[in-house]
């Protein structure tokens, strides 16, 4: 089954709702970071996350969702966009096996304490940049709080993702659920008697669930109309061109003193990590331009 996202509104305009199908996102994540089973949900939850929040854009604008806790696996970074691409990394992507009380994955404690930074990067506008503390480190809660706290919006984050046996991704999703202004208290209780209901999105998912079927039992009760649907994937900006011109800004005295070490230079991208080699030519060239 492809990944894929759907943005939807209640026909009497008081409820947004979006939800996603990451598993293979999550999934190339893992591979390309060589993820332990914390940090692939870490990882995961945040990749999903930054698709649910770039879908909210218009063409071109990118979210940044940055997790700085004090725990091991450091610092967590999602880029998501409108197109429905998102790329991420996680410093320690090989923290041990952690476990909570009731034997799931301890991505809080992973995480520790710490902040969540939200920038928006729009094209016609200077940047914005939110952030709270982080209120549990389970990352969907802590996006919850963020919309309430940062952006005055009601909102309910639910984020999932069930690493199977052999390490792989097995399930992952997610979804965003906010009241429009105005919304009456009616939507309001129906909100949340609905949500008491979905305990786990990727059991959901595991299960065979859409996002039409996961938005479906979100939004029991209420008619609603399907805005957008597309598919989404695991997309690096990186490349040779772009690779080039960070390595020019190292400058040139630090650029020969690595060829002389090594006999080229080397730069590996964070968020897909594909090495791009510079040989001695090439640095020259590159230096003489």
């Amino acid at each position: 089954m492809n990944d894929y996202l759907v943005r939807a509104m209640t026909t009497n305009k008081e409820v947004r709702a979006l939800a996603v199908r990451s598993t293979k996102v999550v999934n190339q994540a893992h591979q390309s970071h060589q993820t332990t089973p914390v940090a692939t949900a870490a990882l995961g939850r945040t990749l999903t996350a930054g698709l649910l929040m770039g879908s909210m854009f218009k063409s071109g604008d990118e979210v940044t969702l940055r997790i700085e806790g004090n725990g091991p696996l450091g610092k967590i970074i999602a880029q998501g966009n409108q197109y429905g691409q998102v790329r991420g990394y996680v410093t320690n992507p090989q923290v041990k096996l952690m476990t909570n009380q009731k034997g799931k994955l301890d991505v809080a404690k992973g995480i520790g304490q710490g902040q969540l930074f939200v920038t928006k990067n729009m094209r016609l506008k200077e940047p914005y940049h939110g952030s709270i503390p982080l209120v549990s480190g389970e990352i969907g809660d802590d996006l919850t709080y963020y919309f309430t706290k940062s952006e005055q919006t009601p909102s309910s984050v639910g984020l999932g993702v069930l690493v199977d046996k052999d390490l792989s991704v097995k399930a992952a999703g997610g979804f965003i659920i906010q009241l429009m202004p105005d919304a009456s208290e009616e939507t309001i209780k129906q909100l949340e008697d609905n949500l008491a209901t979905v305990t786990s999105v990727s059991s959901l998912i595991e299960e065979g669930m859409s996002p039409e079927g996961l938005l479906e039992k979100l939004l029991t009760g209420f008619d609603f109309r399907v805005l957008a649907n597309k598919d989404v994937e695991y997309k690096c900006k990186c490349s040779q061109e772009r690779m080039q011109d960070l390595i020019m800004s190292l400058g040139e005295e630090e650029l020969r003193e690595a060829l002389d070490k090594e006999g080229q230079v080397e730069i590996k991208c964070h968020f897909c990590g594909e090495t791009y080699s510079f040989g001695k030519e090439g640095i020259e060239e590159l230096l003489s331009n």
